[in-house]
């Protein structure tokens, strides 16, 4: 059984920590995030244009550090993909 992709600030042991019906979400593509999604749900095409620049400990900065994930101009409603860590 394929297990579905993680949502991005959900707990790995959480039930419901996958995507959930009625949601809209952006699959992130490469770096420490890669494979999960982020929930857009609500956020304005604005918000979704900008990207986001999301905390992970697996950053190159370690615990606190973030990885930003944007659209592709190819792909607005596609995957965002990694840009890079920041501090």
């Amino acid at each position: 059984m394929t297990q579905a992709p993680r949502v991005y600030s959900t707990e790995y042991d959480a039930p419901a920590g996958g995507p959930q019906p009625g949601r809209t979400y952006r699959e992130l593509v490469d770096g420490p995030l890669d494979g999960q999604l982020i929930e857009v749900t609500g956020w304005t095409d604005d918000e979704i244009a900008a990207g986001a620049q999301l905390i992970t400990s697996q950053s190159a900065y370690g615990p606190g550090g973030r990885a930003s994930y944007g659209p592709t101009f190819s792909r607005p409603d596609g995957p965002w993909v990694w840009e890079g860590d920041v501090p």
